[in-house]
């Protein structure tokens, strides 16, 4: 009797061995990375079907509620972690890079369909809501071959925290003081004029839809849904036009701390697109599941490496190989 007793057992935990699913890994967050997160969720899954990805896209304010509240097993986040966010997290959390993007400065300008440029106080007064109207002589100066229209100026920005807003208004408080001191720089911000959209996705929509419109989106966006985005004036003078070189640019000669929270943004870079950024993903340093900590840390280490190679196709950045090896350090503190 015994012995059929633990055989039944034995045949009942290898059913539930036969039973068991995938690993679901559960993550919420940025919008701005959400092209290539889906591409490497897609390709990494199919190689290693033992692994699955769920990723809901709800922007990077909502990325770090939900790593805070543990309702996910990772967030993502294009604006780092505020000291105060970082001390209410009930573990410590790290900032792994995964790709550098940049946002471009979109608009729906009937006539005007490339060519515009924009210097850093034009766009910082505009979204103060202080040039109002298109045919703004302070426009026209930087495009003087354009036939700007007498129209007026519509603000699109986002309505939800979000990181694509922090790499933006994090790049008009370093070119503004004035944008500094009104409406400074977080995941979301007080914004002075404007119509907010909800994600990237419903800023593209309001911008496509909407004569007189200028905004920002992740790069990505702005291309697949065909809005015309502007050249911007660097640091250094010159008028750039975003891109996976003037991105890449951006973080040459940049110091990154051991923490990675670092702002590429207003690079000196001659050739560097200045509101270009990194994306993280937020993990916990000690993990409370074992077989869903080293499942993610190994798909982190796929994707900042083999996993760089789709970066280019989707219009990011491959991360500078010196932050690679800065990756691959900081994994190695991971427990679970």
């Amino acid at each position: 009797m015994m012995k059929r007793f633990f055989l039944l057992v034995l045949t009942m935990a290898m059913a539930g061995l036969a039973w068991a699913g995938p690993v679901l890994i559960n993550g919420a967050g940025a919008t701005f990375p959400y092209p290539i997160y889906s591409k490497w969720f897609n390709v990494y899954s199919k190689s290693n079907p033992e692994v699955q990805f769920n990723y809901q896209s709800i922007g990077s304010g909502g990325g770090i509620k939900q790593i805070t509240a543990k309702t996910v097993d990772f967030g993502a986040t294009d604006g780092p972690m505020t000291p105060d966010q970082m001390n209410e997290a009930p573990g410590r959390i790290y900032h792994i890079p995964m790709v550098m993007g940049a946002v471009a400065v979109t608009y729906n300008l009937e006539g005007v369909d490339s060519g515009l440029k924009i210097s850093p106080d034009v766009l910082a007064d505009i979204f103060l809501g202080k040039i109002t109207n298109w045919d703004d002589a302070r426009i026209a100066a930087d495009n003087p071959d354009v036939n700007l229209p007498n129209l007026p100026i519509i603000v699109v920005h986002r309505s939800d925290g979000s990181g694509t807003t922090y790499i933006f208004v994090d790049y008009l408080s370093s070119v503004s003081s004035e944008w500094k001191g009104k409406v400074g720089k977080a995941t979301s911000v007080n914004w002075p004029v404007g119509l907010g959209g909800k994600g990237n996705e419903g800023v593209a929509g309001l911008i496509k839809q909407t004569n007189g419109s200028i905004g920002y989106n992740e790069l990505a966006y702005a291309i697949h849904n065909d809005l015309s985005y502007a050249d911007v004036k660097n640091s250094s003078g010159n008028f750039i036009t975003p891109d996976i070189e003037s991105t890449s640019k951006a973080a040459e000669g940049v110091k990154i701390p051991d923490d990675f929270r670092v702002s590429i943004v207003n690079s000196s870079n001659a050739d560097a697109y200045p509101i270009s950024g990194f994306t993280w993903l937020l993990i916990y340093k000690d993990m409370d599941d074992p077989v869903k900590g080293a499942a993610i840390v190994n798909f982190i280490k796929w994707a900042i490496h083999d996993g760089q190679e789709y970066a280019k196709d989707l219009l990011y950045a491959p991360l500078p190989s010196e932050v690679v090896d800065m990756i691959d350090q900081k994994l190695t503190k991971v427990k679970y």
